[in-house]
């Protein structure tokens, strides 16, 4: 699959993916989706779009520590347990 979302199908054509965020722009406003999708208009929106984008990334950043905390407490609650067991022993 190539850059542009497209793949080569059984017959040899290539295929455009429609993706989960483009069904999206398109049930909110179809006639912008057209515009960007079909006609390759740019936006004219591109410094909210890249505000949007950056804090998603942050958002991402932080859903990643927390997983990564949550792991270590998991981790630490087990050597936790195995400790307690060894001095019980």
């Amino acid at each position: 699959m190539g850059d542009l979302g497209l793949e080569n199908g059984v017959t040899g054509k290539e295929e455009r993916v429609i993706r989960a965020s483009e069904i999206g722009q398109y049930a909110y406003c179809a006639r912008a989706w057209w515009l960007g999708s079909v006609k390759s208009v740019p936006s004219t929106n591109t410094r909210e779009l890249a505000h949007g984008e950056a804090v998603h990334q942050q958002h991402g950043r932080i859903v990643w520590g927390a997983g990564a905390l949550r792991t270590a407490a998991l981790l630490l609650i087990v050597i936790a347990v195995v400790l307690i067991a060894m001095a019980l022993l």
